[in-house]
């Protein structure tokens, strides 16, 4: 039971003894401003990173995640400053923050499907597809922004981002949101069970009854879903759409989620241990940065962790 224990523990431990080095090292972590900025900074990675812990318990993965977050930011602030003009007919439609974000949501969860369409309808390999749509999603943001941000959208619009709504950053707000939704999803749902299931052993949930391509292309969908809520909490705190936003957002989700105890290999891991990963990744960027460590040197740092824990997986696998 104490083996068990310090198993599911072990990403709490790291978490702890991170804090308590760079607390050590930097007498400006532990202030409530830092505090609050990498709890800000990390609701973005903590909505991609449940979206893709789903995609990585069904055995799955999608690279797209961080081109489909910026292709969403950028037709949110496009259909918010300019809207959508119809010249043949003379009209012209606005959009609203609540349109502009619906709209954006809705962007994200297609891309997110058409990953999950030709994952089982072509039965490409997921790295293929969502390599594929990598690219795809990146250079439809280049055609619609020209390369050009899209900039200053409004007070309304950047409270979603900057906003502080009870004494918490919105941003906080909707990633709680976001994980508690989808903790009751993968917890007390049929749809959860089914992708542990998938993940466990593809042919025998099949098998029993399983509408396998059905529980992958919700899953995808719902992947592009968390994807297109990042771009909204990342152009609205800038109160500006990138074009190369997103940019490596992929590997940091990834790397959220192993280090979070999700087996590469499906059917084992949770969205709360996701979650403690996306932390230990936030940490450990602005400990990093507070230390005046070289950006170059931040991501050799955080690729060792990556692979420290994928070790570590492996290794609790043997002994099982």
């Amino acid at each position: 039971m104490n083996k068990e224990l310090l198993k599911k523990s072990q990403s709490l431990i790291g978490l702890f003894i991170l804090c308590l080095v760079i607390s050590i090292l930097s007498d400006k972590f532990l202030t409530g401003t830092n505090l609050w900025n990498v709890l800000r900074q990390i609701s973005v990675n903590v909505c991609i990173s449940v979206g893709m812990t789903l995609v990585i318990l069904m055995a799955g993965i999608d690279l797209s995640v961080g081109s489909i977050l910026a292709f969403s930011s950028v037709i949110c602030a496009g259909l918010l400053k300019y809207g959508v003009a119809l010249e043949p007919f003379g009209v012209h439609m606005g959009f609203t923050v609540l349109g502009a974000v619906l709209a954006a949501l809705v962007v994200g969860t297609v891309f997110g499907l058409l990953n999950g369409w030709f994952i089982t309808k072509f039965s490409v390999p997921p790295f293929v597809a969502t390599l594929a749509m990598l690219t795809i999603a990146r250079g439809a943001t280049m055609l619609y922004s020209k390369g050009i941000p899209i900039s200053n959208l409004g007070a309304s619009f950047e409270f979603i981002g900057s906003g502080w709504l009870l004494g918490i950053p919105v941003p906080v707000w909707i990633s709680v949101i976001v994980v508690v939704l989808m903790i009751f999803i993968t917890k007390k749902t049929s749809f959860g069970r089914h992708i542990y299931a998938i993940g466990g052993n593809e042919k025998a949930a099949f098998l029993s009854g399983i509408n396998v391509n059905s529980v992958k292309l919700k899953v995808y969908g719902l992947a592009g879903t968390m994807a297109a809520i990042g771009g909204i909490l990342v152009s609205s705190r800038l109160n500006s759409a990138q074009p190369n936003a997103g940019m490596s957002y992929e590997l940091d989700s990834i790397a959220a989620v192993v280090i979070g105890g999700t087996s590469l290999s499906g059917g084992v891991g949770s969205v709360t241990g996701t979650v403690i990963g996306a932390i230990i990744i936030g940490v450990l960027n602005n400990g990093l940065v507070l230390l005046n460590v070289s950006p170059f040197w931040q991501q050799v740092v955080k690729g060792l962790v990556i692979l420290l824990a994928v070790i570590i997986d492996n290794a609790n696998k043997k002994k099982d």
